[in-house]
């Protein structure tokens, strides 16, 4: 029997066993089932609205973990479900989502997006019994390196310390109305910076009269086999939309790449952003998978449950 618990801290036994049982799942599925933004708020143990439901069996633990974190006027959840409780998914995926669920209605309701990587077959009815509806399909893209394309336009590094307020505005302004990369802090930035995988010399920028206009921030994934280079966020600041500047910069971020010995490149692109998908496709990437996203809006209403 599953007995669901809500945390909004993890002590320090619950974060080493959540950790394990992500790292568990990764191990098993190829891929780590919490995106960058949800993992680093847990390792760092912060977050905007950060809620943890676990479910637990008396026997054999923590079988289950959903994590809410809130940024941009909407609430995300990830769900990591442990390799030996998947044949309870059916059951056990519904029960930690309506808790979860009952977290943001206690925390004032609004939009909800619950975000399954590499989704299978089951995952569409278990949305349906919780009240999701598919909202969104995140394309992963990939093409092989060096690209045989070049761009005039100039970059520079990324200078930690000078540059983070300058980076703040534009990338606030690219993606004001985006759940996920929209209302970025300088904590979140922060929190990149002090990654391993942060390289300022992969943090391209491009300035025009006398202020930022583009950026190309890539990022190296060493734990795979082979090493991929992920073009992580790129935006054009509004003004100077319509000079050609996104696909300049990707060309940009995809040379750097490959001066460092990466041979694949990857990005992701919202299935909706049809320019977007377009302009990557002509450049020679084309789609491993998609990620889904499943929304609801949920009404706020007041709770008598113990939410520490």
């Amino acid at each position: 029997m599953w007995r669901i618990e809500i945390r909004r801290e993890l002590d320090d036994k619950e974060f080493d066993t959540v950790s394990r049982l992500v790292a568990d799942a990764a191990d098993h599925d190829g891929f780590r089932s919490l995106s960058d933004q949800t993992w680093l708020d847990l390792a760092n143990r912060v977050g905007q609205g950060f809620a943890a439901v676990l479910a637990i069996d008396e026997l054999s633990g923590i079988g289950a973990y959903a994590q809410l974190d809130r940024a941009n006027a909407s609430t995300t959840i990830e769900l990591v479900i442990a390799p030996d409780a998947r044949r309870e998914a059916p059951v056990l995926a519904p029960l930690i989502l309506r808790a979860a669920l009952g977290v943001v209605a206690a925390d004032g309701g609004g939009a909800v997006h619950w975000w399954v990587h590499h989704p299978d077959d089951t995952v569409d009815a278990i949305a349906g019994q919780v009240g999701f509806t598919l909202g969104r399909k995140l394309f992963q893209l990939r093409r092989p390196l060096p690209i045989d394309e070049t761009t005039t336009v100039e970059t520079r590094a990324f200078v930690v310390g000078d540059d983070e307020a300058e980076w703040l505005r534009v990338n606030n302004a690219a993606f004001h109305d985006h759940p996920e990369q929209g209302g970025w802090t300088i904590d979140r930035l922060r929190m990149r910076e002090a990654e391993p995988w942060f390289d300022p010399e992969g943090f391209r920028l491009h300035e025009r009269d006398g202020r930022l206009a583009a950026f190309c921030w890539t990022k190296l994934h060493a734990e795979t086999s082979p090493p991929m280079g992920e073009i992580y966020v790129i935006a054009v600041d509004p003004p100077f939309h319509g000079l050609g500047l996104g696909r300049a910069l990707t060309i940009a971020g995809l040379d750097h790449l490959a001066s460092v010995g990466v041979t694949i490149a990857m990005l992701y692109v919202d299935g909706a952003n049809s320019a977007a998908l377009s302009m990557y496709q002509r450049l020679g990437f084309s789609i491993h998978h998609a990620d889904h996203a499943y929304v609801a809006e949920v009404a706020a209403h007041e709770t008598t449950e113990d939410l520490s």
